[in-house]
């Protein structure tokens, strides 16, 4: 008799652990899919750099979360200036602002008119300058677009 307790409590036990990591793997899976749906949704603000060169303004638009700018023709904003190093400074957009931060250039990148070592915040209206270039940017609405429930709405059809 105490034997077939025995082996009831291990089945139970088994179906209750089993149980546990099917709930747990659900969980997870819908976690993933809520977060793809976030990272899906997700903005990126654009904004403009006003490159000033040899006395002449060039206007540039972007709205991609990474800016690269440097002498190398493959980056964001291909600057022929000998002061410019290959890859002189990286604009990247996370934690909901835009950060301006020096690749090591020789000679140096400013943020309104103080040189920058670490990567730094900025905000429209600010003024870079690398080597010799002088660029002002303007940064546009910061919108970031929460998700929609789009995994109820795959499940249930629109009722109109």
């Amino acid at each position: 008799m105490s034997g077939s307790v025995v082996l009831a409590l291990r089945i139970l036990t088994a179906l209750a652990l089993y149980g546990f990591l099917g709930w747990v793997l659900v969980f997870m899976v819908r976690e993933v899919q809520r977060q793809g749906i976030v990272l899906a949704n997700r903005r990126v603000p654009g904004i403009s750099i006003m490159v000033t060169l040899g006395g002449q303004g060039t206007l540039r638009y972007f709205h991609q979360a990474e800016i690269t700018i440097g002498r190398d023709p493959g980056c964001d904003i291909p600057l022929s200036e000998d002061t410019i190093s290959a890859r002189h400074a990286h604009l990247t957009y996370h934690h909901n602002q835009w950060w301006l931060e020096d690749l090591a250039s020789t000679n140096g990148t400013k943020l309104n008119d103080a040189r920058i070592t670490t990567p730094t915040v900025i905000t429209s209206g600010d003024d870079i300058q690398c080597g010799g270039v002088k660029m002002s940017v303007s940064l546009s609405e910061n919108v970031i677009i929460e998700p929609t429930q789009r995994l109820k709405k795959q499940s249930q059809p629109d009722q109109q």
